[in-house]
């Protein structure tokens, strides 16, 4: 009895260690699903977004998976329509999608975020289970403005309107306007890289819009817009008129102005510059209009003067900057209080060159000699809105 006791117990532990050399089945983990994040440009239209849902590795069984989506700062319906159901991978898949509606929007604004749920797995685990949707609406080209301010009208007496844009359409007019680009400074170390992009400059519910933004690009951490009329449009003397609102944070600075149309002949300063407008974000409440020439012994001259609101900022309302710009004079205004009044009389020192045909420049500017940096008190983006500018002779 001993012995077959010893044999019997022989042979159940032999059959064992064999049987496990021998590849007996051994537990198969399951597959674990995840779902990815998606972010992509919002549209005009409806559109779907795709969330595709990724098993670890193929199954012989079948797998399923619940879905839900959830709000973010994107709502449902306002931006999104919710959905919900069930993933099923049929043996072998490993790759299933959930698409989304998304609501057709141009507005730009700040970007938007939802969220898709994956729960109640079956034949798997779950991996990362949460995505996150984001509706990219910085780029959007839809950006009305509050228009309350100041205005002026379509006729003066003595005046005909020779020349004005309206930025009534949808995008700017090339026939017009020219975009400079380019990140090296431009003479006062400034910041920023200007571009062509939509970003960047956009016309959009009656106004042009420049727009500054933090971001690198091209060697820069800045990129703003800055659009000239060379070339296209020049004028010698009469009424100029520019309604505008002004950016007003820490290192922008904000400009509307000419230059002597000779530029490429008689470098500045000798051509001549006439600051119709610049502001300085340390100084939200005040603008400047000044008068730059070449003085005798090479350096620039400058005549000028500051305007300030008695309340508010530039920012909150809409503005006259105006220019009556005559033989031998020139008047700056603001909201028709004239504040600076420079003449032939003012140059003492050099050729006054006011006399000579002008082209409109319409920048933001970030940083430089001036305005000095933006800090932490600067959110970006900083927009400045252009509603017209009219030319009366």
């Amino acid at each position: 009895m001993k012995m077959g006791l010893f044999l019997l117990l022989a042979v159940f532990v032999g059959s064992t260690a064999c049987s496990k050399s021998g590849g007996a089945k051994s537990s198969v983990p399951l597959p674990a699903a995840k779902i990815s994040d998606v972010s992509q440009p919002r549209q005009r239209t409806a559109f779907a977004m795709r969330f595709y849902v990724d098993l670890s590795a193929a199954s012989a069984q079948t797998v399923t998976v619940n879905y839900s989506t959830g709000a973010g700062t994107a709502k449902t319906p306002a931006d999104f329509t919710a959905v919900s159901g069930t993933l099923t991978f049929q043996a072998g898949q490993t790759e299933l999608y959930i698409d989304v509606p998304v609501k057709g929007d141009s507005l730009r604004k700040d970007d938007q975020q939802f969220y898709v749920q994956l729960t109640d797995p079956v034949n798997c685990t779950l991996g990362n289970a949460k995505a996150t949707g984001t509706l990219g609406n910085t780029d959007g080209t839809y950006l009305p403005a509050d228009g309350t301010g100041y205005s002026t009208p379509l006729s003066y007496p003595g005046y005909n309107l020779v020349w004005h844009d309206e930025f009534d359409g949808n995008a700017l007019n090339t026939q017009d306007w020219n975009y400079e680009q380019g990140g090296n400074g431009w003479g006062n170390h400034e910041l920023e890289n200007y571009t062509n992009r939509l970003q960047n400059v956009f016309v959009s519910a009656g106004n042009l819009i420049i727009e500054a933004r933090k971001e690198s690009y091209d060697g820069n951490d800045y990129t703003s817009g800055r659009l000239t009329t060379y070339g296209k449009q020049q004028f010698t003397y009469g009424r100029v008129d520019i309604r505008a609102k002004l950016p007003v944070s820490k290192g922008m600075w904000p400009a509307l102005w000419m230059l002597g149309s000779n530029i490429s002949s008689v470098p500045w300063p000798g051509c001549g510059e006439t600051d119709i407008m610049e502001l300085i974000g340390t100084n939200p409440k005040q603008v400047v209009g000044s008068m730059h020439w070449k003085q005798q012994d090479g350096s620039t001259g400058t005549y000028n003067n500051a305007y300030s609101l008695p309340s508010q900022d530039f920012s909150q309302e809409f503005h006259v900057f105006s220019v009556i710009w005559k033989k031998d004079s020139l008047q700056f205004l603001v909201d028709d209080h004239a504040y600076v009044n420079g003449s032939v009389s003012n140059v003492s020192s050099g050729t006054y060159p006011f006399n000579n045909p002008f082209f409109f420049i319409f920048n933001v500017a970030v940083g430089g000699d001036w305005p000095g940096p933006p800090d932490v008190t600067t959110v970006f983006p900083q927009r400045m809105f252009v509603d017209y500018v009219r030319v009366f002779q």
